[in-house]
């Protein structure tokens, strides 16, 4: 009898729900599957936030570890966590049809937006975009799963949240009263969710196949290449969206300073053709265009 596939998941309920979904396509296409729940450091440690824990792929180390270690045979990454270069012996075995890649302000109410207001989040993208639009307001932290964050936000006098909407919709928790931000470009790959696996099982990575989306998997390539080229390393506020329409790819990319008050846009539409190496020349472009004097303030401030 042939053994199942080992699916390495996070324990939240969201990783969970991705997780699932990855398994029953794969048991569409035949295949036995079972869920091994793995903790993460990120989900252990909930009070620091996240780009002062010093670690790249904080959410998604110990499940690449679990893979190399041959405890699991794939690992299921909400694909804007994972770190732009995989670790060695990790190939990207599919990457699923992108759900809504929208932040969303989960609020009390909106006429505070003319006004003062606290705003949480736990994302230095989320806070400098928003600062930027709303330099009169305060941001302050706001780690935890999407259920613990929903509940930290009615137990404070915060005026608000923002919500990754894919997250949300995914484990049926959208809120009756949410705002959804068209104006904040999400963080690369926002929405998407990926499958790895061990580089030397090419059968395994042959049979994934089957369920990536190509559309999904082109879009994210570019968005990723954008975030390594600017970011070297470094934790920055960094947005990238990228989406296919008529066999026309459209992007479009920020970088802000950590304060909000700096922000740098690049928009551009291709031919799908041209998608290959498109992020990179685009994030060198944003670089010559100041980025790199903003990039090397930023790093000098976290």
């Amino acid at each position: 009898m042939k053994a199942a596939i080992r699916i390495g998941t996070r324990q939240s309920p969201l990783a969970l729900w991705q997780a699932n979904k990855v398994k029953s396509l794969l048991e569409e296409q035949g295949h036995t599957c079972v869920l091994v729940p793995i903790n993460s450091q990120g989900d252990l440690n909930l009070e620091q936030p996240l780009y002062e824990l010093g670690v790249v792929g904080v959410f998604t180390k110990t499940l690449d570890a679990a893979l190399l270690a041959d405890k699991i045979d794939l690992a299921v990454h909400s694909m804007k966590d994972m770190p732009t270069a995989l670790p060695q012996g990790i190939a990207l075995a599919a990457v699923l049809a992108r759900a809504d890649s929208h932040d969303i302000l989960a609020h009390k109410g909106t006429d505070f937006l003319n006004g003062p207001g606290i705003i949480a989040t736990g994302s230095l993208r989320r806070k400098a975009q928003w600062l930027h639009k709303y330099p009169q307001h305060e941001v302050v932290g706001l780690r935890g799963n999407v259920q613990t964050r929903l509940q930290k936000l009615q137990d404070n006098a915060w005026n608000g949240a923002i919500f990754a909407k894919a997250g949300l919709q995914r484990v049926d928790l959208l809120p009756t009263n949410y705002q959804q931000l068209d104006w904040m470009i999400p963080a690369p790959a926002q929405g998407a969710v990926a499958v790895v696996a061990k580089q030397k099982d090419s059968q395994l990575l042959k049979q994934c196949e089957a369920i990536a989306d190509k559309q999904t998997t082109i879009c994210t390539t570019v968005e990723r290449q954008f975030l390594r080229t600017l970011e070297g390393g470094c934790t920055a506020p960094i947005g990238a969206f990228a989406k296919i329409e008529n066999e026309q790819l459209h992007f479009k990319g920020c970088l802000h300073s950590l304060d909000g008050q700096e922000a740098l846009y690049i928009e551009r539409s291709v031919s799908t053709s041209e998608a290959n190496g498109l992020g990179e020349k685009l994030a060198k472009e944003l670089l010559d265009q100041g980025g790199a004097a903003l990039m090397e303030q930023i790093r000098k401030e976290i």
